[in-house]
């Protein structure tokens, strides 16, 4: 006996938020998937609608990023304090915790976000203290993202609102702050899923492969050529979602790679964090 599954108008809703796909469209994918979002996702995408390519951010909420490095930028740390409504990110007492909150981080460097509640703060622990930020706010809030790099130079990088951060470390630390900067505006506004082809995660290329034959076989394309064709997709969603191969934002004829090495041979990103909220 088969279960039907019951799917809601706010479901259909949200998918169609985070995808951008129409909402009929939506429907029948969480329909088709059992209700099951990431395969919905995944089913929207195998048939060309246009959906958000920003998979990690799917779930983000409302809040207040940010992020500092320390005087001799080899060391950075960001941070993302997050809340139910757009309204209590504006507040003040909210903003004061979230920096209070970093610059405990600064001067402690915990290793995770249960490290960084552990710390003392003002006669308590941070944790218990967000405990009482809960209670005076009346909202969920939480510290959702905590995140260190450690580099020859460390640039961070705050999208006016708070809402947007992105940090980097770059190979060499000599002369090399004004690039930075602009890679770590690249990163904010393309969101790259890694520095390389190589750091891809294996399970992302896979679904990058199986969408790409799913798109071929659906427009009709000869068995024989679908691996050929699922590759070739494969090389733009590098292009497109690997920092290195990316087109630079200021000057698109040539990659962030390019970019680089035109400031300084081998100098390149060694690694970067991005958090968006809202």
């Amino acid at each position: 006996m088969s279960t039907t599954v019951t799917i809601s108008a706010s479901d259909v809703n949200k998918l169609r938020q985070i995808t951008g796909a129409g909402m009929m469209d939506c429907k029948k994918a969480l329909i088709e998937t059992g209700g099951n979002f990431e395969k919905a996702i995944d089913e929207l995408r195998k048939k060309g609608q246009k959906v958000a390519a920003n998979r990690a951010d799917r779930e983000a909420k409302e809040g207040y990023a940010t992020a500092k490095t320390n005087n001799e930028h080899t060391k950075g740390w960001m941070l993302a304090l997050s809340s139910e409504t757009d309204f209590v990110a504006k507040s003040a007492d909210f903003i004061k915790f979230a920096e209070d909150a970093l610059n405990l981080a600064v001067q402690n460097s915990p290793v995770s976000i249960d490290a960084l509640k552990a710390l003392p703060m003002e006669g308590a622990t941070l944790g218990e203290k967000l405990i009482d930020l809960v209670g005076k706010i009346g909202e969920k809030i939480d510290i959702t993202c905590y995140e260190t790099i450690e580099a020859p130079r460390v640039i961070a990088y705050i999208h006016p609102g708070n809402k947007v951060v992105s940090m980097l470390g770059l190979s060499n630390a000599l002369n090399t702050e004004d690039a930075g900067k602009n890679i770590a505006m690249q990163i904010a506004a393309m969101n790259p899923v890694a520095i390389d082809k190589n750091d891809v995660d294996p399970k992302t290329l896979e679904r990058e492969i199986e969408i790409g034959k799913e798109q071929a076989r659906a427009d009709g394309k000869p068995e024989h050529m679908i691996e050929k064709i699922a590759l070739g997709k494969l090389n733009k969603f590098y292009q497109e979602s690997t920092l290195l191969n990316q087109a630079y934002i200021k000057e698109d004829k040539k990659t962030v790679r390019q970019y680089l090495e035109s400031i300084e041979k081998g100098l390149t990103v060694t690694a970067f964090k991005r958090v968006q909220l809202g």
